[in-house]
């Protein structure tokens, strides 16, 4: 199944690396090695294997999201908006869809209102892609669910913190949060917190 989900990664990273090429205007041509296919290839198939499989579908529109994000600064509602029912069939598996889509509510509310309190610190599609993680911790665990809203955070500072340290920005520099965010749901999914 693992290998399976990683062809199938494989496979969608050309798609995702097409994506990206579509909202950057300055995408280069496809470099070897292929790294946003390799990259697909292995989220899909680390988060199938340890998280289990109906996890794939955050994995495959995390990986697309995470990628236009760090790209362009933009998560676009063309993949966030649908990626909403097809993440929820994918969770259908689980039995935990009620739990999954209350968790989709309750961090995009949370994320609602750090953008609603600093609008120029945080963007709607951040709010959005809230909601998509929101709707796959919740699906494994309410443990989950808070480990994957901080860990995000959590990053996101130490970046920023990293940035600071190294001279490369100040404390008005901006960057993409949208893959810290990623980055942090899919350690607490395979993680299983």
């Amino acid at each position: 199944m693992v290998a399976l989900m990683a062809l199938l990664g494989l496979v969608a990273g050309h798609q995702v690396r097409a994506l990206a090429d579509a909202y950057d205007d300055l995408a280069s041509p496809p470099s070897w090695p292929p790294g946003v296919e390799l990259l697909t290839a292995a989220v899909t198939a680390l988060t199938a294997w340890l998280a289990g499989p109906p996890y794939a579908g955050l994995a495959l529109a995390g990986t697309a999201l995470a990628v236009i994000d760090w790209r362009t600064t933009l998560l676009p509602d063309a993949i966030t908006l649908p990626a909403y029912p097809i993440i929820a069939l994918t969770l259908l598996p689980t039995g935990e869809l009620p739990r999954a889509l209350l968790g989709a509510a309750a961090l995009a509310a949370v994320y609602g209102l750090l953008w609603f309190a600093r609008p120029a610190a945080m963007g709607l599609g951040d709010v959005k892609l809230a909601g998509l993680i929101g709707m796959a911790a919740a699906a494994m665990s309410w443990q989950t669910w808070v480990a994957a809203a901080f860990a995000g955070q959590v990053l996101g500072a130490l970046y920023a913190v990293a940035l600071l340290l190294t001279g490369r920005g100040d404390r008005h520099t901006q960057f993409p949060f949208g893959p810290f965010m990623l980055l942090g749901a899919f350690v607490a999914l395979c993680l299983g917190w």
